[in-house]
């Protein structure tokens, strides 16, 4: 009988790290191991490293691992010295003071469509190029001392190979900058230059099965990727599937064969870990705004979603806007949440909870519109993430998507997809993994005047147009 053979992947996000550890062959998770991270928007990378040593203390997490790869948090700012130590701590992708910076790149450039056409994306304060500018124009002294700028999981795979090669990063994370063209796969120096007024170094961009290095362990090290990237890669996503991830934030995004160029900034032209595209939308504000409320109701989440399913779809014309914390697609910074459409007999528990549900779909919903009329035919979801286990959330989505909805169950995708990277790069063939698909909600018959998904859309919409207009 032979032995299995075993890969590792880590996802470094916002919150904790995590390492699963991975069969080769099947995909399985065998074992794993977890630290949080420091809270905040701002964050040393070194807490990073700190956080996976504590994850993989135990010699027996890792041990008769082959490969490992880094899926991270995209667009967050690491700034290196000329000797390669920490400049600050890094401004990460929820840091929304770059805004203004955003702004006036965009300006800089000629317009949304010259970035668009140049890297797929319009800057939003989230992006790497943005938090550049603000570095350059706010802290000039830090400015002057950078000599490389890399992103989270181009950090954290630089110090897991004890710095034994330089900083790599793969097109998947660099298309989260905004000075990186992935449909020419070249960084735009000109770009760069725009935000910080000049050169720095960048991570050489490896292909997606490159072996970039080895741990001090002898542990061959891929590339890794952004986190959509290899969430992508973990949930092995269907054609014609959009893949909506809820968690702090909430993600949309469709594998394509082709980039996306949309100057309204609400599509982002990502690339893949593969070599094709991601066409993604992003938005701030995700489980938050559902712990939030059922705080505001002073009731525990399980009973704040039997509240929700017990109102009827659309919440009898309440309206939760889920700006609580600006937004950042469609690009509302300074944007807060409201609660619109209230009236003596529809201001209720109940649909104050369907509401906030219903309000925090939508806006994915929103972006998978954008995703069908620019990528490709969306023909069902696959709903992923912490807040996708809800039962409300699961119930309710279909509804608000107006297609069928695919569940799993709790399943760390960034991280299986990191480990599936690294069976790519140790064996020169993509692992053949199956998908964690556990359940299926199609769209419920409705009575005659209960809300479709078209009409929920366009009462949001409205009261979008009047943000939008105020901002």
């Amino acid at each position: 009988m032979t032995s299995r053979r075993l890969v590792a992947g880590v996802d470094t996000s916002t919150q904790s790290v995590k390492v699963v550890v991975c069969d080769l062959e099947s995909g399985a998770v065998v074992r794993s191991g977890r630290a949080d991270h420091p809270v905040g928007t701002e964050v040393s990378a070194a807490a990073w490293l700190t956080a996976y040593r504590e994850a993989t203390a135990d010699p027996a997490l890792l041990a008769g691992v082959e490969a490992i790869s880094v899926g991270g948090q995209q667009h967050g700012m690491v700034t290196l010295d000329a000797e390669g130590e920490l400049v600050r701590d890094a401004l990460l992708w929820n840091d929304n003071r770059s805004a203004a910076d955003a702004l006036e790149l965009i300006d800089d450039l000629g317009g949304p469509d010259r970035w668009a056409d140049a890297v797929g994306s319009v800057p939003v304060a989230s992006f790497t190029v943005a938090k550049l500018r603000w570095l350059a124009r706010h802290e000039p002294e830090n400015a002057a001392r950078v000599d490389r700028v890399i992103l989270p999981h181009d950090y954290l795979t630089w110090e897991i190979g004890s710095r034994s090669f330089d900083p790599v990063t793969d097109r998947g994370d660099a298309s989260g900058t905004g000075y990186f063209d992935a449909a020419s796969n070249t960084y735009r120096d000109d770009l760069v230059v725009l935000a910080f007024d000049r050169t720095v170094a960048l991570p050489r961009v490896a292909p997606p099965a490159e072996i970039v290095g080895h741990t001090s362990e002898g542990i061959a090290i891929g590339p890794g990727t952004g986190d959509n990237a290899a969430s992508a890669l973990g949930m092995v996503v269907p054609d014609r599937t959009a893949l909506i991830s809820l968690g702090t934030s909430g993600v949309a995004c469709l594998p394509s064969p082709v980039q996306t160029h949309d100057a309204s900034g609400v599509i982002a032209g990502f690339a893949d870990a593969t070599g094709q595209f991601l066409p993604l939308v992003c938005t701030l504000n995700g489980a938050r705004n559902l712990v939030a409320m059922s705080k505001a109701l002073k009731v525990p989440l399980a009973e704040f979603s039997e509240l929700a399913m017990s109102a009827p779809p659309g919440s009898e014309g309440l309206v939760f806007l889920p700006y609580l914390e600006g937004e950042r697609t469609p690009p509302l910074p300074d944007a807060t949440g409201e609660l619109r459409g209230m009236t003596l007999t529809n201001l209720t528990a109940a649909n104050l909870a369907r509401a906030t549900i219903e309000g925090v779909l939508w806006s994915l919903a929103y972006g998978v519109q954008s995703l069908r009329e620019q990528a490709s035919p969306v023909e069902q979801i696959m709903l992923t993430g912490g807040a996708a286990q809800s039962a409300a959330v699961r119930s309710i989505a279909a509804d608000v998507f107006g297609v069928p909805v695919l569940t799993t169950d709790p399943y760390e995708s960034v991280a299986v997809g990191a480990a599936r990277q690294a069976g790519w790069a140790l064996t020169g063939a993509l692992p053949e993994w199956s998908s964690p698909v556990s359940g299926r909600y199609e769209v419920q018959a409705r009575a005659r005047g209960a809300v479709t998904a078209e009409e929920l859309d366009a009462r949001y919409r409205t009261v979008l147009a009047e943000v939008q207009g105020r901002c």
